[in-house]
């Protein structure tokens, strides 16, 4: 009886955000969204160690290499610890078509922590240490190479750096213009509530695919990568902005007659801190879950800007970009690894969708 009135006891003196964690960890699929998101994102951080190549390095006599199985045991069955047979290419004389044999009598260790070509980790430091690969002239392609020979693993994981960057970037964008547009129309009312609705429901009446096609081909051809991503995020954010001003202008209604927020107006507090310190701390949570769900959204449609060459352009690398190389017929039926990437398009997505989904039910942790 004691422990179970000491459980109560520490529930009902709990905060609210150790209400919410609490919670949060009840639901499994949210922690396991979590855990995947970090880990990409720790790839996407690392990228010059994890990859065993860097972005553009390539063998150019190993065009659509299909990916190389890592072995433990050899063909006499003797454990060797983890290693990649040798390959051998020929000419198909009927299709033309590069056939790859593998060599079973030559071995190729894979090391970790082994040396290769000289990278800056996170931009800053000089190395040539990665955390695997195998001596030359071996080589290892986990998810196999693409058209010119290039590594799709170490592509893959670079192109997560600004697939899952631009996610958060334009989110943070449309953040603070739906925060304050959404705030101002919800807590002013009137005229400025219905020319902010107005906009709102233009943005969103317009077909989104024409509208990137339209904001995209306004970028400068010969702008630099750095600028076509900078450009890129912010159209995006000014786009993506409407939903959540929807759902700030909702709260701010229902919030704004309420008892504190008479009070604090009657006391002289001014209009911004009423709205920054009083109202939208109330549905905090909300705004979390929202931004949650709003990021895959983002990487979303940068992706499929990219697939239809509207959005970044090689030498960037990005999700979007590998596929862009993957929308014909051979690619689907042959060269199946190139869709790859697709794969990971796909887990992030729901990745996030599980995260929102536990972060919805915490906002809320009485119910």
């Amino acid at each position: 009886m004691t422990e179970r009135l000491s459980a109560e006891e520490r529930y009902y003196l709990a905060s609210q955000w150790q209400l919410m964690w609490q919670k949060f960890r009840r639901h499994k699929l949210a922690i396991v969204g979590g855990g995947i998101l970090i880990v990409l994102y720790l790839l996407a951080i690392f990228a010059d160690f994890v990859a065993p190549y860097p972005k553009d390095f390539r063998f150019s006599a190993y065009p659509y290499r299909p990916p190389t199985p890592v072995h433990l045991f050899d063909d006499e069955g003797k454990f060797r610890g983890p290693f990649v047979y040798g390959v051998t290419s020929e000419r198909n004389t009927e299709t033309l078509r590069l056939m790859f044999i593998t060599d079973t009598s030559t071995i190729f260790p894979v090391r970790f922590f082994t040396r290769g070509e000289p990278h800056k980790l996170l931009g800053i430091i000089e190395t040539d240490i990665y955390l695997f690969g195998v001596e030359e002239p071996g080589a290892i392609y986990l998810f196999g190479a693409d058209s010119i020979g290039r590594d799709l693993f170490s592509r893959t994981i670079h192109g997560a750096r600004l697939s899952l960057s631009i996610g958060l970037v334009g989110v943070a964008l449309s953040f603070v213009i739906g925060v304050t547009l959404g705030g101002i129309s919800g807590y002013y009312g009137g005229e400025v509530d219905t020319v902010v609705q107005r906009i709102i429901e233009f943005l969103i009446s317009i077909p989104t695919i024409p509208l990137w096609a339209a904001l995209s081909a306004a970028l400068p051809r010969d702008w630099s990568t750095e600028m076509v991503y900078f450009g890129i995020v912010v159209l995006l954010s000014l786009v993506g902005w409407g939903g959540l001003a929807r759902v700030v202008r909702g709260k701010l209604l229902e919030l704004r007659e309420m008892d504190y927020v008479l009070a604090a107006r009657a006391g002289g507090v001014g209009e911004w801190t009423i709205i920054r310190a009083h109202l939208i701390p109330n549905f905090a949570g909300y705004l979390i879950v929202n931004v949650t769900l709003a990021v895959p959204g983002m990487i979303l449609a940068e992706t499929a800007l990219s697939f239809l060459g509207l959005g970044l352009r090689p030498p960037a690398v990005s999700w979007g970009v590998l596929l862009e190389k993957s929308q014909n017929l051979a690619s689907v039926a042959v060269y199946w690894w190139t869709l790859i990437p697709a794969l990971f398009v796909v887990v992030t997505v729901m990745a996030f969708n599980f995260l929102g989904d536990g972060l919805r039910d915490a906002a809320d942790p009485y119910r």
